[in-house]
């Protein structure tokens, strides 16, 4: 008897992945436990260097940690709180939500113990990287953050630069957060930062969503990322708040928040090299920042209260 002839067997494209990696998204309150919504430490992500907890605290609860190896950031998302360590002690004001306001933030060095108290509850990021050296307690002022305008058009977005080397000192960390309008694209041209050379720097990132809602519901928002020949990747999430999603290497962007729903994400970078944030654009799609010039910056930014003490920077710049 003749066998039947099999079907032919799919093509794959060899610089694609043979199968999405899972667990570059994480969908919200899938990593923690207890107070910690989020938990991503370098052992888990499969890289040596950033890591990022969300903890959510009752009215009058408080949150002990020890940091160890890596220094931390005390970033409230919503809510005030206070810190207490060794070394320093700071009242954090806060805000009410990541779309309203800047927020002043507590700096605390390897090797610390530290205590969240916050009487009226909130939820606050612990954004870490496995750090050298010992470097001072700091609380730094909302009115300290740099604030730039980035892009133009309908790729214009808000970038608050409180944890980068302009602003603070730190050993390994960098940390930002990005504000999108609705229907905007940010984290574009799509850029990589996986390698130590010139004009380019080796950083793991971590993205935190938060999604405004909309009037029926909650807000969704959509996370690309995509890897090289040598290192093949393929995700596009649909990110909600809460969610995290991390970049072991390859091209990333754009962020996308959809029509009707502001996004905002923090980014947690660390890496092996001098602290600097060094992006190489994807080449197939560098000429957009071209585009920018002679467009206008969207007019819903900035979407939060500008500092006191300076006015924000506007242009394309290199960064994304």
């Amino acid at each position: 008897m003749t066998r039947p002839t099999p079907p032919p067997r799919p093509v794959t494209h060899p610089t694609r992945a043979l199968t999405r990696p899972a667990n570059w998204h994480y969908p919200a309150r899938s990593t923690g436990s207890g107070p910690e919504t989020v938990r991503v430490t370098p052992e888990q992500a499969g890289w040596d260097y950033a890591g990022l907890r969300v903890v959510e605290l009752a009215p009058g609860a408080t949150y002990d940690l020890a940091t160890g190896d890596d220094e931390v950031l005390v970033l409230p998302l919503a809510g005030s709180c206070v810190v207490e360590a060794p070394f320093g002690r700071a009242e954090l004001a806060g805000r009410r939500s990541v779309f309203e306001a800047l927020t002043d933030y507590a700096y605390l060095s390897r090797d610390s113990p530290a205590r969240l108290a916050s009487p009226g509850g909130g939820r606050f990021a612990l954004a870490s990287a496995r750090a050298r050296e010992r470097l001072p307690f700091r609380h730094v002022r909302a009115g300290e953050v740099e604030v730039e305008l980035r892009g133009a058009g309908s790729c214009s977005r808000q970038v608050n630069n409180f944890g980068t080397p302009a602003v603070l000192d730190a050993d390994r960390l960098i940390a930002c957060e990005v504000l999108t309008p609705a229907g905007n694209w940010s984290s574009y041209p799509p850029h990589k930062h996986d390698q130590q050379r010139p004009g380019e720097s080796e950083l793991e990132e971590i993205y935190y969503f938060e999604v405004a809602p909309g009037p029926a519901g909650p807000g969704v928002g959509y996370q690309r990322a995509y890897g090289t020949a040598e290192r093949p990747a393929d995700v596009l999430a649909e990110v909600r708040s809460g969610d995290v999603v991390v970049i072991p290497h390859g091209w990333h962007g754009p962020s996308m928040a959809a029509p009707g729903y502001d996004l905002y994400y923090l980014n947690v970078m660390a890496g092996p090299g001098r602290r600097e944030w060094l992006v190489c654009d994807d080449p197939a799609h560098s000429w957009v920042r071209a585009s920018w010039a002679g467009q206008p910056v969207d007019p819903r930014l900035p979407m939060t209260e500008l500092p006191t003490t300076g006015l924000p920077i506007t242009g394309g710049g290199r960064r994304p």
